[in-house]
């Protein structure tokens, strides 16, 4: 297995852009294309076979929260712009934008960029999907995003309070969207690079409602468009002829495989049915490792992996039980026993260097681990629990070998340690999500992959009124301390915020994430970047 640790990179967020430096980058008409190596010869079959975990549990791009969903959305639909594999950003459907003071951003669109049905995207698509993102009837899970990046009335709109029109996005002509902020965001271009910004059509939804995303009448913006879906079996895309950089597009179809099971996407993957897999089974790492190496893929992840309580439900609205159940978790041996993979143990729920802040570690991140259980034993006897009144509740996961995995060696260490009794319960993802978002829930498995380069895409989610904020987490001197963050930018401001989140324990931090995928040496142009996401249109397939 493999110990050592890898350190987790993540590039510099975006600062503060003049208008004169955004009008030059915005100008700057850079595809993000499959770039072929001289002297390649391809093969006469340009299509790729992935894995993508679990069925995605919609194609809505305002439906959906998970990169399951996310990972096919990011290849059949562009935003306005788009984050490189340098981490800079680049022009996709807006060809460039201005702003004079980080408060109010100016995009003009492609003319010419078309819907796959052939219609014409337009300004009055980002507006309208910008609008829908924050409807109250829709209830999208990242309804809070918008007002998150401080867009004039987005979190009144959202609560129902004031109309869709005033929210502050609006279309100056038929290419030209104008955002108004409340406030100056320097990192605004990587908040709108997020998939979840990227326009929808406005005439398929309003003509089909939320059947738009039938694989019949689906219309898409990205070089890949839907032909054909089957639900638990696969998602087909096949390359769209109209996207503005089809020229630059190289793989014709891509199939997006729902396999829950890691062993059967490998042994799909083994017996050349799969080209790029979504996950490494734990037990076969080690020997895929020294047998495959060169087809063995490890990359840093800006995402961690955590238990999140129902804060508002009885014991776990006792902190000093969410406490003892964090501090007797020994995050080393998940991390080099369990995993192996070069996963780093998490304290607090912000990677390493996230947007180039080095955030201190809690106290007890430094103690060893008989002083955690020793504090966590102390904890759980104040609170009512011991010998005598075991503590019990139920321990969710979405069905994966490496959730299950990693649910028995917790409920274990917390049987030895705290004398814990815990039943698992595994669920489809779709389940889970729904009884996540209903509170139906003691502890669940979940995850976040930052949305953009800054402590504030880990931060915001945990604040009141966030969409995502499934644990009910609530502390206003918290909110405020988020708030001031995404003000000021300034580390001792974050460290406040990150401070008061680690003591409250409304989750248990457990590792921070590492891309782990096989890949076929015949694929050409492979490249997954900290969010996780790989650009099919970037890809080839080399001759074999």
């Amino acid at each position: 297995m493999k110990h050592k640790k890898i350190k987790l990179m993540i590039t510099k967020p975006i600062r503060v852009l003049s208008c004169s430096i955004a009008m030059i980058l915005g100008s700057i008409a850079l595809s993000h294309a499959a770039v072929i190596p001289a002297g390649t010869q391809l093969a006469d079959k340009q299509e790729i076979v992935r894995a993508n975990g679990a069925e995605p549990a919609s194609l809505d791009v305002h439906k959906v929260e998970s990169e399951v969903e996310f990972s096919i959305i990011h290849d059949f639909f562009d935003g306005l712009v788009y984050t490189n594999n340098q981490g800079n950003i680049t022009p996709r459907l807006a060809e460039r934008w201005e702003t004079k003071d980080n408060q109010t951003w100016v995009f003009h669109l492609r003319k010419g960029n078309q819907w796959s049905d052939g219609s014409p995207i337009t300004a009055h698509d980002v507006v309208f999907s910008w609008r829908r993102l924050v409807s109250p009837e829709v209830i999208s899970p990242y309804g809070s995003y918008l007002g998150n990046a401080s867009v004039v009335n987005a979190n009144q709109v959202l609560a129902g309070k004031k109309k869709a029109e005033e929210l502050g996005v609006k279309a100056l002509d038929d290419f030209t969207v104008e955002v108004t902020l409340d406030k100056p965001v320097a990192d605004f271009l990587q908040i709108v690079a997020h998939p979840v910004m990227a326009p929808i059509s406005e005439k398929a939804v309003t003509k089909y409602g939320d059947k738009w995303t039938q694989p019949e009448v689906f219309v898409s913006s990205g070089p890949f468009k839907l032909s054909e879906w089957k639900v638990n079996e696969k998602v087909v895309g096949v390359r769209n002829s109209r996207y503005w950089d089809d020229k630059n597009t190289v793989i014709n179809k891509v199939t997006y495989l729902s396999l829950a099971s890691e062993k059967a996407e490998l042994n799909r993957y083994l017996a050349g049915e799969v080209d790029i897999t979504k996950y490494i089974p734990l037990d076969s790492f080690s020997h895929l490792k020294k047998t495959m190496g060169e087809q063995v893929h490890v990359s840093p992840k800006a995402s961690i992996y955590y238990y999140e309580f129902n804060n508002k439900k009885p014991p776990f609205d006792d902190i000093r039980v969410r406490q003892a159940l964090s501090l007797s978790l020994d995050r080393e041996i998940l991390t080099d026993k369990v995993l192996g993979q070069g996963q780093t143990p998490a304290y607090n729920i912000i990677p390493p260097n996230t947007g180039g802040f080095d955030l201190q570690q809690p106290d007890y991140a430094s103690w060893t681990q008989e002083q955690r259980i020793d504090k966590a034993k102390a904890l759980l006897n104040e609170a009512g629990f011991g010998e005598d009144n075991p503590l019990k509740f139920n321990l969710l996961y979405n069905t994966q070998e490496m959730h299950k995995k990693i649910a028995i060696a917790a409920s274990s260490m917390w049987k030895k340690n705290l004398g814990v009794e815990i039943s698992l319960q595994n669920q489809e993802w779709k389940v889970v999500l729904d009884n996540m978002q209903q509170g139906k829930f003691d502890l669940v498995r979940s995850g976040w992959v930052g949305d953009y380069n800054s402590p504030m895409a880990f931060l915001g989610i945990f604040i009141s009124s966030h969409s995502n904020n499934t644990g009910l987490y609530s502390n206003k001197d918290f909110d405020n301390w988020v708030k001031k963050s995404g003000e000021t930018n300034k580390q001792e401001d974050y460290q406040q915020a990150l401070d008061l989140i680690t003591k409250d324990t409304p989750i248990i931090p457990v590792y921070y994430f590492v891309n782990t995928k096989m890949v076929k040496p015949y694929i050409g142009g492979f490249y997954i970047n900290p969010r996780g996401y790989i650009s099919t249109k970037d890809l080839y397939v080399i001759k074999h």
